[in-house]
């Protein structure tokens, strides 16, 4: 039992790993660059993006690992795609209904959740061949890593572009979130290159460097041999 729970523990934690860093969709696939680039002017909107990405991650990997045994081969790209268009219809709607300001502002880019190759990728990879709990665990995993990258990516453009933090979050919070906007400085003109798409390119570049630059540093350290302290004979 002992030895059951530390595997699945340690399976756990590579796949959570894997999702938030080694793996992850953004910064390392460089998968949903459309609507990770087009969507992050603030936090509010990456934010809510990154939520609807996470729940179709979730549910999607979910539904392919209960399924996977019925599933035949010639035909489950087409099920796997059905069932992510399923789930986003069902959140586009949500969105719609309860979210309505924000729905408007992510426009397009949320039906075209459907499309983005890290959803599908993740079912094919990893749902369609491993068990329910762990499927969900990558789904979740995955899309926290994603929405990560997309909160700090449109906190960065927003700070710099308007000078604010969480502006109009009242579209996600509702009342509570029109205290939640933080201001540095009333006068502040605004930096008009964060904002648009070369701002855009150039805040996802300095991430994935960084990136780079942390690994590099990690695989530095993992490299360094401890001298054998063994006294020599003779």
């Amino acid at each position: 039992m002992t030895d059951d729970t530390g595997t699945q523990t340690a399976a756990a934690l590579t796949i959570s790993k894997s999702g938030l860093w080694t793996n992850n969709v953004a910064l390392v696939q460089l998968l949903g660059l459309c609507p990770l680039l087009a969507v992050t002017g603030t936090i509010i909107n990456g934010l809510g993006l990154g939520i609807a990405t996470l729940i179709t991650l979730v549910l999607s990997n979910s539904i392919v690992s209960l399924t996977r045994p019925w599933l035949k081969a010639e035909i489950r790209i087409p099920v796997f795609v059905l069932i992510i268009a399923s789930i986003v219809t069902t959140i586009e709607l949500i969105m719609n209904a309860w979210f309505h300001e924000l729905y408007l502002i992510l426009g397009i880019f949320i039906p075209l959740i459907v499309t983005n190759c890290s959803i599908i990728a993740r079912a094919e990879a990893f749902a369609s061949k491993n068990n329910l709990v762990d499927s969900a665990l990558d789904g979740f995993m995955m899309g926290l890593g994603f929405t990560l990258v997309l909160v700090v990516l449109g906190g960065m453009r927003e700070l710099i572009g308007f000078g604010t933090l969480f502006a109009n979050a009242q579209l996600m919070f509702g009342s509570f979130g029109e205290s939640m906007t933080i201001s540095f400085s009333d006068s502040y003109p605004g930096f008009l290159l964060a904002v648009l798409p070369p701002g855009a390119f150039i805040g996802l570049g300095l991430l994935i460097a960084l990136k780079n630059v942390i690994d590099k540093q990690q695989k530095a350290k993992q490299a360094i041999v401890i001298p054998d302290a063994t006294p020599a004979v003779g």
